[in-house]
């Protein structure tokens, strides 16, 4: 007899960037784990003899890989719900083929206790439909004066801790930081950013802004604090990750850090290896970040640092806002752009240019966050979780930003033209998403 649980996707290129592997072949799921996973589970088309033991989906030759995991989404629950809640989030990224969100404690409340990552945890499981991981804040009120209770807040389910969009600028709470944190392997995300240079900036620092009347915003104010955390972990040996990278200056400073064996990783957004300053154009508020859009020679030096394996993540940096944020004059807006459904196909246009290996663009979206959390998903190995993601490579299309799931609807690449879309996200061996005339099952028989 068949039951839903048994699924078995025939006919898939694998790609499994933890294991290297990418080849034709199928994979079985039984209940939320994969089962089996290869080359040779399922030689041509599904024999009689198992299709009688399985509902089968014929992924017609496309990429099934692990489920995208995002390590940076802001959402508005608690207290801006209006922007987006865990329940909307969770459908941008079902649709966006990621299957593990962690959010960011800026919310209101902030996410500084015990009792509010229960709370995000719980209201995740009720309202969303992909996994949720909470960070919890570094510092109490996200003001940077006094660390949290960094222990208890793990014990209930934080998996990292960071102040999200803010910089701790005091060195001395900063080191606390990393020390109490190495002392149970928590993981310090920290916002690269020296408020005293950002102070009233608008976009980055050059001519561009020089020529559009805007205060500037140099790229010297994360690499100052880049080059003071790097200081700061070889003194504490502590585990730390960059949350975000936008310069050349700030990854030379990282890339040197590895070098001497450093307990270090960063990550990029997909908007600054697509965007740079220029895109700011006319004013246009979409294309307002924290960090700001750099000069393209900055951009390329991310694509390169990512194809060079020196940046090791990539993350949409999530991040709704209500339109009357926006519709302001270009120094007034709030910054930030939604990700969670353009993430994959801004990413696979490195892919597409011949930047990166297929292989190794998706590692930065799914083993490498997975390793570095301490998940077990983001690969594809029997008993592994069967979190994944069919992918159609080829498909060419004119974004449209009415089509986001996500309750705002602030980003950057409306009507820009994309090759490569999500088919179906399966999480915990469900599909919680699946493209309209997309796939179908090939039967239950």
């Amino acid at each position: 007899m068949i039951t839903p649980d048994q699924i078995a996707y025939i006919n898939a290129r694998l790609i499994d960037p933890a294991s290297g592997l990418d080849a034709m072949g199928a994979l079985i799921t039984f209940g939320g784990e994969i089962q089996a996973v290869g080359a040779d589970l399922f030689p041509g088309e599904a024999a009689p003899d198992v299709s009688d033991q399985f509902q089968i989906i014929d992924c017609q030759g496309h990429v099934l890989c692990p489920g995208l995991i995002d390590m940076r989404v802001f959402v508005g629950e608690p207290g801006a719900e209006h922007k987006e809640t865990l329940a909307t989030a969770s459908q941008a990224a079902a649709a966006g083929g990621v299957t593990s969100i962690i959010v960011m404690p800026d919310t209101n409340p902030v996410i500084d206790d015990a009792s509010l990552v229960d709370y995000i945890k719980r209201r995740s499981r009720d309202t969303a439909i992909v996994n949720v991981y909470p960070m919890a804040a570094l510092t109490k009120g996200l003001e940077g004066a006094q660390l949290t209770e960094m222990g208890l807040l793990k014990e209930a389910g934080a998996i990292a801790f960071t102040d999200g969009h803010r910089p701790v600028t005091n060195s001395r709470l900063m080191r606390q930081a990393l020390s109490y944190a190495s002392t149970f392997g928590a993981l310090v995300v920290h916002h690269a950013e020296d408020p005293s240079l950002t102070q009233n900036g608008a976009m980055n620092e050059g001519e561009f802004a020089s020529r559009l009347g805007l205060a500037g915003i140099p790229a010297a104010a994360e690499t100052i604090i880049v080059e003071r955390d790097v200081a700061l972990v070889e003194l504490t040996q502590g585990r730390y990750h960059l949350s975000q990278l936008s310069c050349a200056a700030s990854l030379r400073v990282i890339e040197q850090a590895k070098e001497r064996g450093l307990d270090i990783t960063c990550a990029v957004s997909a908007h600054h290896l697509a965007l740079n300053e220029l895109d700011v154009g006319e004013y246009r508020t979409f294309f307002k970040t924290n960090p700001p859009l750099r000069a393209e020679e900055d951009r390329q030096a991310m694509v390169d640092g990512l194809s060079r394996g020196a940046i090791d993540i990539i993350v949409s940096s999530h991040d709704p806002q209500a339109p009357e944020n926006k519709r302001l004059p270009f120094a007034d807006a709030s910054p930030g752009s939604v990700g969670l459904e353009t993430l994959l196909p801004v990413a696979l246009e490195h892919y597409h240019n011949g930047d990166i290996p297929l292989c190794d663009l998706l590692k930065a979206m799914t083993a490498a966050p997975a390793q570095r959390l301490g998940l077990p998903s983001g690969r594809l190995a029997p008993g592994a979780p069967a979190d994944l993601a069919l992918i159609d490579l080829g498909a060419p299309y004119v974004f449209d930003a009415g089509a986001l799931k996500s309750r705002s609807k602030n980003t950057p690449f409306d009507g820009r033209k994309l090759q490569g879309r999500v088919l179906r996200t399966v999480v915990g061996g469900k599909s919680v998403y699946e493209r309209e005339n997309a796939l179908q099952a090939a039967g239950e028989r």
